[in-house]
């Protein structure tokens, strides 16, 4: 790929993903400090932003670094917290066709802000849809490597109250899902996701509602796609 070409997608990419940098960069800082906090310094937190890549389990692991240790525990949660990925890879399946070389990557670098990015996304004839999904990836992982590298830095000098500052993730998923719905006319996905999230919880209770709602967003999301699948079989049969 030539030097231009990826000025060309980057500079396509970067204002879509300018929501993403400035949520990670709150998001990553604070989970930075809160590492420090516990005792676990820069080459820790930059370490594991780049392996493990998943802000919502780093937020989790602080409380299994300063606690006793229970591999079978530390597997559960990360399972249950993680398990939404095995939906967002479903739903990216076309996308991620024929991807070549890049497609392990795009695997490991899919988070929820990417996903919200992708998933919808309406790309510009001119930009070459798997290299824009690519791009973003790589801008998102970068943002979250470099966010968590800067909160090390300055943590040793923030001597205020941190009490609280955890909330900042909740508000991250709050803005990108704001932005996704006025970005895009079709709500049938965000609606699916609220209103199955309202059944689980009422159901299940707060504490356990996460699985049940995966489920049900994952019928209610492919079941029109299977519907007309099925349609368009019965469509062809009948022509023939």
């Amino acid at each position: 790929m030539k030097i231009k070409e990826i000025a060309k997608i980057v500079k396509y990419a970067f204002p879509k993903t300018t929501p993403v940098l400035i949520g990670f960069f709150f998001v990553g800082v604070t989970w930075s400090i809160l590492m420090y906090v516990k005792g676990y310094s820069l080459p820790w937190t930059t370490l594991m932003s780049t392996i493990a890549y998943c802000g919502s389990m780093q937020y989790a692991s602080i409380i299994l670094f300063t606690s006793t240790f229970n591999p079978l525990y530390a597997l559960i949660l990360s399972i249950l917290i993680n398990i939404r990925h095995i939906f967002y890879g479903i739903s990216m399946l076309n996308k991620y066709n024929n991807m070549g070389k890049s497609k392990l990557f795009l695997i490991f670098s899919m988070c929820d802000e990417t996903f919200s990015l992708l998933c919808d996304a309406d790309v510009d004839e001119s930009i070459d849809k798997k290299k824009y999904y690519l791009a973003v990836s790589i801008l998102n992982y970068l943002y979250w490597i470099i966010a968590t590298t800067v909160g090390s830095l300055i943590a040793p000098f923030i001597s205020f109250n941190l009490q609280g500052i955890e909330f900042v993730l909740t508000a991250l998923i709050v803005v990108i899902f704001f932005e996704n719905w006025l970005q895009n006319r079709r709500h049938y996905s965000a609606i699916v996701g609220i209103v199955s999230s309202v059944i689980a919880i009422l159901i299940f209770g707060k504490d356990i509602f996460i699985i049940p709602a995966m489920i049900i967003i994952l019928i209610l999301i492919t079941a029109p796609y299977i519907y007309k699948i099925k349609k368009e079989g019965k469509h062809k049969n009948a022509i023939k």
